[in-house]
């Protein structure tokens, strides 16, 4: 969560109910400067460490399209707010698709950056160790012709990284896509519905563009989510652990016992979320010994490899933002690993762009997840305005 000054800044966590932020983060500053008015600050899961936006504070945000749907998270309230039209304009941050999985799951735009690009200063939780350099802050609109405009105020001098002002040819790019991760058993099946969304996008792009699409399949991607627990789990640079979510747990507080909390969510007593309770007890058990980390490193590395040598500086690869539509509430804690769809990318260090695809027969949102190399944001942020004027981008959920 982004700090606002003089507004909240708890992250969902309950000793924190009262913790007003004293100063704008980075981004913050550099968007009022431009003229931004911040409306408030939006709901988030506890802690900002899962994908449904529901905490002890604020209690549960519910999907405009469906209110019986999540809304994703952790800016699941950003997400939701930008689909009711509450506001015109949105920032996020995502190391696992908490940018990406909210507007997927509420029909609008959301890009995480190619990281370094835009300033991580002023968040809570704040990421350190390898984590640090994979946490990015991006822009969330319902409409794709706002974040580039966004993008460049949000990033500051970072923006002379990447070539915004770099005209694209859609026609000249070459697209790839995989329709599904290679079959993890981790993770649900991708929903047919998303996969003939993403058909009828290659064959448009095929067959009216005339653009070069290619299928392909990427082995190492089945294993999404090691790889993303093995970026989460390494040191920086600097030798600096991560931060151990137990002791962000007891920020303002006590000391936290996960087993003692699980007791008391039991009995109704405890001021946590099952699924931040659930984390920090299998904490431990995510941290790979020496010999599979080195394992799982070097597969990123080669997967990482792969696609930056596939992609070169005019690929863009085409891959769904999440097995499936919108769950319905407290689906996810049956499906805690889907979100490897959307953190594979924030491991590999890649620019996102989630774009959205019409609804479905029930009326929820689909989308598709638009990557490039790295610092080649102008190529998806290009196809994001392509893909709106295509297949009609946000649907107000007022109408249906």
């Amino acid at each position: 969560m982004n700090c606002n000054q003089g507004m909240p800044n708890s992250s969902g966590l309950v000793n924190r109910r009262n913790t007003i932020s004293k100063t704008d983060a980075t981004v913050v500053a550099f968007l009022k400067e431009a003229g931004a008015i911040p409306l408030g600050m939006t709901n988030c899961s506890e802690l900002c460490m899962w994908y449904e936006s529901s905490n002890k504070i604020y209690g549960r945000s519910n999907n405009p399209y469906d209110l019986r749907h999540i809304v994703g998270g952790s800016s699941g309230g950003e997400g939701c707010t930008l689909a009711a039209a509450c506001s015109v304009i949105g920032v996020g941050s995502d190391i696992g698709g908490s940018i990406r999985m909210p507007a997927f799951f509420n029909g609008i735009f959301g890009h995480k950056p190619s990281p370094g690009v835009v300033s991580n200063n002023g968040q809570f939780p704040q990421a350190r160790g390898a984590q640090e350099l994979f946490q990015c802050t991006g822009p969330m609109c319902r409409y794709a012709e706002d974040l580039a405009p966004m993008l460049r105020v949000m990033a500051g001098p970072g923006i002379k990284k990447l070539r915004l002002d770099e005209k694209v040819h859609l026609k000249d790019l070459k697209f790839y896509w995989m329709e599904h991760d290679g079959g993890s058993f981790l993770m649900s099946k991708v929903d047919q519905d998303l996969i003939l969304a993403q058909k009828k996008v290659v064959d448009h792009l095929q067959n009216m563009l005339g653009a070069s699409v290619q299928h392909v399949k990427l082995k190492q991607m089945k294993y999404s989510f090691q790889l993303w627990v093995t970026m989460m789990t390494a040191k920086g640079h600097d030798g600096k652990e991560p931060v151990k979510f137990v002791d962000l747990l007891s920020d303002h507080g006590k000391p936290v016992n996960p087993l003692w909390e699980l007791i008391k969510w039991c009995l109704g007593l405890s001021v946590h979320t099952i699924p931040v309770i659930g984390l920090a007890l299998l904490e431990g058990k995510f941290k790979y010994n020496n010999e599979k980390y080195k394992k799982f490193k070097a597969m990123e590395e080669s997967l990482h490899k792969e696609l930056v040598e596939m992609l070169g500086d005019d690929g863009v690869f085409l891959y769904p933002s999440h097995p499936t539509v919108a769950p319905k509430h407290h689906v996810p804690l049956t499906r805690p690993f889907n979100f490897a769809y959307t953190g594979i990318f924030s491991a590999l260090g890649l620019p996102v762009t989630q774009c959205p695809l019409g609804l479905n027969a029930k009326g929820l949102p689909l989308g598709i997840q638009v990557v490039a190399g790295p610092f080649n944001d102008h190529l998806t942020l290009a196809v994001a305005q392509y893909m709106e004027k295509t297949f009609g981008g946000w649907i107000c959920p007022g109408k249906l």
